[in-house]
């Protein structure tokens, strides 16, 4: 069949920004321009196309992460709409693994939001080249200048503007050109489609100048051809800037600036240019690095048709209509439907049933998909998120992609005994999609309890669960995922040995149990040696004590950052077994950790407040009140921006709290910060309640 477009003019882009920065809106021009959609849908209307979950047109905010393809002029354009909101984090997460470039987009009057500088983190951290799109012109309180200062503060000192906005507010009416120096004017009620190129006003043309000179030197640190002719005083032609600006971006030092109202329609078409002229193709970014799972050592994986088969999965969605999607990315080779691909992170093998082309819910049957695509696959049973697929015979395994801990829960029940068996369902079928999403069942009080990143998080896949899986629940109040951590290291001996005619038990297990600096997590050391212990039991010691940790000695919440060693122990040439030292390692824990100098630890977030001055001083003796720190105060134009710290047990309403504090005028974000120590009387507090509890 072949390939529709060249690798070269292939762009693989995600859109992130920080929640109500205007992605969605961002992404509807572009379908609208590129001849996705003929009418453009808008976000406030609850009918923008990318949004097009049920809950995302009531709430007007993006939740799962859209995939769409279109093109404009001769490149292939592969969209990821990401939500902002940062209880979805995990959907920025996995889109920023595949994508080869991003657009960041920023409110003209907001400016650099707290949940900007986390997507602009996870974007470094993903090595994916950039570009920035000031949106939200026409609005009051307007400032491109302003936005591009505290971008050079908070983000990075690489970013230049290569367009100036004429005009501000309500007469923002187009660009100037810095690559051409020329002015582009809108003009009549085309939804943007026409515009007249003229030459700067004469009042723009100092400052146009002015930023044409900051963009040529930007260049010509990275380009000696360039560097060369303005030395040299010789003329730098309009191919000379953007080709050294694509290598200035592809090589991360510089990060061009773009400006536009994307609800008015002014500037999309520009971006749109700019995606192609400036953004990476697949052969652009380095060749993608895995471990081949024989020899365990690492191996490269060429964008290129002819290289073999491998590909991630990054997404998984429940369909209504097809079943179970799985969204991939292919790095090299070409995929055939009805193949059978090998899933190396789970040594099985899963057959093709269909490849779709996703156009946000809306999808096209292909034959197959080649390098650098990304595309949806129906017929994956075993595979999850982050799961390497490959050609069997060479195999390859890529790194895994990382997700935060949950830090709120609730208990979630069925109404009727009719939808238990559906619940059960729903909520596997939701977990599988979302990495931040965890259950577990309460054997003692027989609820489900269902974790996730907010209340916000948790609302929604509720709500999802009741119009897409037509479950009907009853839910709980809800609780702060709190954790357990040990102050001591003890020494701790578990004994299991049963005799009860025949073959017996027996398992023999000493432990030295030590805390961990905050965030280590858990560590195991084997330390035995001489044989006191058969080796073919120390793998299974080591579930046992995991399992264990799951629930500590205080409240039954999960012990973090401790140092396990097995350091001796004996066996028994008939009785010993996997199930007898599974049991000795558990009970060896429970008692170790009880001696151990127990602790309650509870999750912080990090918030910030943007209120007008006169609520300051209602905002700071609230979060104090609810045992908040605040560690810096910001001005920003009439506003003041309250940074701080703050405990997430004392944050449950804060949303209604904050209105009725400020009567509308201030807004907030929360995103989990660290776990810290609860503090004494509040730990007594918490663990009484728990007992209470389980005596009831």
């Amino acid at each position: 069949m072949g390939r529709a477009v060249e690798l070269e003019k292939t762009r693989n882009i995600g859109i992130i920004a920080h929640i109500d920065a205007g992605k969605t809106t961002t992404s509807e021009r572009i379908l609208y321009y590129t001849g996705k959609i003929y009418k453009i849908g808008e976000v406030h209307d609850g009918n923008a196309t990318m949004d097009w979950m049920e809950q995302e047109q009531e709430r007007g905010i993006t939740i799962t992460s859209a995939a769409t393809t279109c093109q404009w002029k001769d490149w292939w354009i592969n969209i990821i709409d990401t939500p902002g909101h940062i209880d979805f984090t995990a959907e920025v997460e996995r889109s920023l693994r595949v994508l080869d470039g991003a657009v960041v987009i920023f409110c003209a009057v907001g400016g650099v939001e707290p949940q900007s500088e986390t997507v602009w983190h996870q974007a470094d951290k993903y090595g994916v080249p950039r570009m920035i799109f000031v949106n939200k012109m026409d609005r009051v309180g307007a400032d491109f200048f302003g936005v591009v200062e505290q971008m050079k503060e908070r983000l990075s000192n690489s970013v230049v503007p290569i367009q100036l906005p004429l005009g501000k507010e309500e007469n923002f009416s187009g660009v100037i050109d810095l690559i051409r120096m020329k002015a582009r004017v809108y003009e009549g009620e085309d939804f943007g489609v026409t515009f007249k190129t003229t030459d700067i006003p004469e009042e723009y043309a100092k400052i146009s100048k002015e930023y044409h000179d900051k963009l040529v030197e930007a260049i010509s640190d990275v380009d000696d051809d360039v560097l060369e002719k303005y030395l040299e005083g010789k003329q730098i032609t309009e191919e000379d800037l953007i080709w050294g600006i694509r290598k200035a971006t592809l090589s991360y030092k510089i990060v061009p600036v773009l400006c536009g109202s994307a609800f008015k329609n002014k500037g999309i078409q520009f971006l749109l240019d700019d995606i192609g002229n400036f953004l990476p193709s697949p052969v652009d970014v380095p060749s993608v690095k895995g471990v081949n799972p024989d020899t365990e050592k690492e191996e490269k994986r060429l964008v290129r048709d002819d290289a073999p088969f491998s590909g991630v999965v990054f997404k998984i969605m429940s369909d209504v209509y097809v079943g179970r999607l799985s969204f991939l990315r292919v790095y090299s080779g070409v995929i055939k439907r009805g193949e059978t691909v090998y899933n190396v992170s789970r040594g099985k093998k899963e057959r093709i049933t269909k490849i779709l082309r996703m156009h946000a819910n809306r999808r096209e049957n292909i034959e197959e998909a080649y390098a650098g695509d990304i595309i949806a696959v129906v017929g994956l049973k075993d595979t999850v998120t982050g799961n390497t697929l490959c050609d069997e015979k060479v195999p390859i395994v890529f790194g895994l992609i990382s997700f935060p801990e949950p830090v709120i829960s609730l208990a979630i029940e069925p109404k009727t005994k009719k939808d238990e068996e559906k619940m059960g369902l729903a909520l596997h079928r939701l977990a599988e999609e979302d990495p931040t999403f965890k259950l577990k069942y309460d054997t003692e009080t027989g609820q489900t309890i269902i974790s996730g990143m907010g209340e916000l998080h948790l609302d929604v896949l509720i709500s999802r669960m009741g119009r897409e899986f037509g479950v009907e629940a009853n839910v709980g109040n809800p609780h702060v995922s709190y954790r357990e951590t040990i102050r001591k290291s003890v020494r701790q001996e578990g004994k299991y040995i049963r005799q009860s005619g025949g073959r017996g038990q027996y398992g023999h297990v000493w432990l030295d149990i030590e805390p961990q600096e905050k965030g280590k997590g858990f560590e195991f050391v084997n330390k035995i040696v001489g044989g006191s212990i058969p080796r073919e039991y120390i793998s299974t010691i080591e579930k046992g004590i995991i399992k264990e940790l799951e629930t500590g000695s205080l409240g039954g919440y999960q012990v973090i950052d401790v140092k396990v060693a097995l350091i001796d122990g004996s066996y028994h040439d008939v009785d010993s077994s996997d199930i007898a030292y599974n049991v000795a390692a558990s009970l060896a824990i429970r008692d170790g950790v009880k001696r151990a100098d127990p602790v309650l630890l509870e999750p912080i977030m990090k918030i910030e407040v943007i209120t007008v001055k006169e609520y300051m001083g209602d905002v700071i003796g609230d979060l104090s009140s609810r045992r908040g720190k605040v560690e810096d105060i910001n001005e920003r134009g009439k506003t003041h921006i309250i940074k701080g710290s703050v405990p997430l047990s004392e944050m449950f309403g804060y949303a209604t709290g904050l209105r009725s504090l400020t009567q509308g005028r201030a807004t907030y974000s929360m995103e989990p910060l660290c776990y810290k120590e609860v503090p004494g009387d509040i730990a007594k507090k918490l663990v009484g309640e728990l007992e209470l509890v389980s005596k009831k």
